[in-house]
């Protein structure tokens, strides 16, 4: 049976890890592939600064260089922010999916203009990031922050009635005074709202943890990777000191 190895960018315990396993059910996969997901063993507290960047790239890819030796057919990425993809697609033969960009390229099999629906504003350099590389900023009809304090543990278990409405006004702004024909989902943390906000909007809207599970099951099926020309492979692996970092850290 096919394996796909989700990494989840933050170290937890085992309760808030199964918030994030309960994002496989909103998509229908069907029998023949397995998941398993795992935290990392370094991150940041957050993602709010460069060296917020540097300590997830690197412990996403400690988590993940093994993958491959581990017999994982393909490897997502529990982050919009992408953090470790091109690492980790440098690292290993088999698929590597990140949700941000595949979420703002299916926002345009969708619609003409999406908007990112973030939980705060301190998350607004991860999207400008992504957006540039894809030269996408001009398609991006806003991103939109709904002003809330997030918990990349236990997710917004407890603060439903007051973070779903919160997150719903932002999306409707988005639609009708950004001009936004898709939304997408501006955090993995974020996705206890999607069937709230779907159920409530007009258009369309972006689950990118999901996305990503749906790209690695067809990637596997179709057997496609990331190309080896646009992602070399280093000289001289450093697999090696990567999991003495690891181990030192978590120690």
């Amino acid at each position: 049976m096919p394996k796909v190895l989700v990494i989840v960018p933050f170290p937890m315990d085992a309760d808030n890890l199964a918030r994030r396993r309960a994002q496989l059910g909103a998509v229908k996969l069907g029998d023949g592939l397995d998941f398993e997901f795992r935290p990392v063993r370094i991150a940041p507290a957050n993602y709010v600064s460069q060296q917020d960047a540097v300590l997830a790239d690197i412990g996403i890819m400690e988590a993940g260089i093994a993958a491959q030796e581990e017999g994982f057919d393909a490897v997502c990425i529990d982050t919009v922010s992408d953090s470790g993809v091109s690492q980790l697609r440098a690292i290993l033969d088999i698929p590597v999916i990140g949700p941000g960009r595949h979420a703002m390229l299916a926002a345009l099999m969708l619609g003409e203009r999406f908007s990112i629906l973030a939980m705060w504003d301190r998350w607004r350099h991860l999207y400008t990031k992504t957006l540039a590389e894809l030269g996408l900023a001009a398609r991006c009809a806003s991103l939109r922050s709904a002003g809330l304090q997030p918990d990349n543990q236990s997710l917004l278990a407890g603060k439903e009635d007051a973070y779903f409405p919160a997150l719903l006004a932002a999306a409707q702004a988005c639609i009708h005074e950004d001009g936004a024909d898709v939304i997408i989902l501006g955090s993995t943390t974020m996705h206890e709202a999607h069937a709230y906000l779907a159920a409530r909007l007009p258009v369309p809207i972006i689950n990118p943890g999901p996305l990503t599970y749906r790209l690695a099951d067809t990637a596997i099926r179709l057997k496609l990777a990331q190309s080896r020309l646009a992602h070399p492979a280093p000289a001289e692996p450093a697999l090696a000191r990567l999991r003495a970092m690891a181990a030192a850290a978590g120690a």
